[in-house]
């Protein structure tokens, strides 16, 4: 059970936030009972909505390959509320079932690029406690990506630091679709929404 009841639309009053989870309900079908929770502090929501633009929805790394990198993060940190969102974007910005349910096996699945698992491999390492990155994981990101292109595939890793460490400190309750959407890809991966339950 969460820790702080997510708002409903009716107790929102700011009409830059009320646009902001307009658009999400548009493109998610749903706003994320993470930021409904933030949104009890107008500025945090607000500046935190537009760093997820800036970060996930920016520049010139694919939105599908951001979406897999956060879920290797969120896998490696163990936040089970953001696997089943990142498995719910994974699809939405089309990866493959199959791709999203390999994902624990990246580096032996031919479904992923040498790119791809460069990338993969340091938000596995990075999203651990302590942190494992190393400069051999930048030496192989520098093969396949420009400098600009690894400081966007970085920022998702830390992106989602900040919100896998938020979501399992407030126990946020997961919402139907994305749980839906990880138990049809996840489940035979041993993903349940534990304390992330409604």
């Amino acid at each position: 059970m969460a820790h702080l009841r997510p708002l409903e639309n009716s107790e929102i009053e700011d009409e830059y936030i009320k646009e902001r989870f307009a658009h999400y309900e548009k493109t998610r079908g749903f706003t994320p009972n993470s930021i409904r929770t933030m949104a009890r502090r107008p500025n945090i929501v607000k500046h935190f909505m537009a760093l997820n633009q800036a970060v996930l929805y920016e520049g010139t790394v694919s939105e599908e390959l951001k979406m897999l990198i956060s879920l290797a993060s969120s896998y490696a940190s163990g936040c089970l509320y953001c696997q089943s969102h990142m498995a719910n974007l994974s699809s939405i910005y089309n990866a493959p079932d199959e791709k999203i349910e390999a994902i624990l096996q990246y580096w032996d699945s031919d479904l992923f690029t040498d790119a791809e698992k460069a990338a993969i491999d340091l938000a596995f390492k990075a999203g651990q406690h302590p942190n494992a990155a190393t400069q051999q994981e930048f030496d192989e990101l520098a093969k396949h990506y420009d400098e600009g292109q690894i400081v966007e595939i970085v920022a998702s890793i830390a992106l989602f630091g900040y919100l896998n460490r938020w979501n399992d400190t407030m126990a946020t309750t997961l919402e139907h679709l994305p749980s839906q959407r990880a138990s049809k890809i996840l489940g035979g991966k041993g993903w349940a929404p534990g304390k992330h339950a409604s």
